[in-house]
């Protein structure tokens, strides 16, 4: 069953130092992996004097990758995919560049410095929280399309598309348990004459209060 996860709307950015080298973290939200990538070869096109740009994302449910840059197997990449999944985000990509201060920080002080340019960035983010829902097909005769739009565009319920062709169709993101809601408010709304049709599995926007 899916699950909530955290998110970011915006990219944040946070630098700190340890031992002379200086540690830069930029965390921004990617929906798909060639965003991901995008962003990373952004960072290091930003920064190419650095020693190194180690990255990691969290995509979907499956998709998680590090890259150490350079940086001894398993000190970076790894400690920065940890933070990011550890806090409970996805959807997400991060960049630490690295200024080499000339003080060698060895393994596990690699390891910690940067997990931790992940984790204090991630400490002055303003995350969105992400929660299971459906895709809604509801389809209306063109005479109900008016009043149902309206009744949408004021509700809680999410229209992703409007499709006009023999009929009208919107495709509605509705949280995984008001399905069932959403059905009976629409067929109050039409009095019974749309069609609803449940379909794929996504996740939306955490609505509070």
């Amino acid at each position: 069953m899916a699950q909530p996860y955290l998110t970011l709307n915006t990219l944040i950015q946070h630098e700190n130092e340890v031992r002379r080298s200086r540690f830069i973290c930029a965390i921004a939200p990617a929906a798909e992996v060639a965003q991901a990538q995008e962003f990373i070869a952004a960072r290091r096109a930003l920064h190419p004097s650095a020693s190194h740009n180690c990255s990691a994302y969290v995509i979907g449910q499956r998709v998680q990758k590090g890259d150490d840059d350079g940086e001894p197997g398993g000190t970076a990449g790894t400690p920065m995919l940890q933070a990011l999944a550890g806090r409970g985000y996805s959807d997400v990509v991060a960049v630490v560049t690295r200024y080499f201060g000339g003080v060698l920080l060895g393994a596990g002080g690699l390891v910690r410095a940067y997990g931790s340019a992940v984790t204090e960035t991630l400490d002055r983010a303003e995350p969105v929280r992400m929660v299971p829902a459906r895709l809604v097909r509801v389809g209306v005769a063109h005479d109900q399309a008016g009043r149902v739009e309206n009744g949408l565009r004021a509700s809680r319920f999410a229209v992703r598309e409007v499709a006009y062709g023999a009929s009208v169709e919107f495709s509605v993101a509705v949280g995984a348990g008001q399905v069932a809601e959403f059905e009976a408010w629409v067929a109050a709304l039409t009095a019974g004459r749309a069609v609803v049709e449940a379909g794929a599995a996504v996740h939306v926007p955490e609505i509070l209060g």
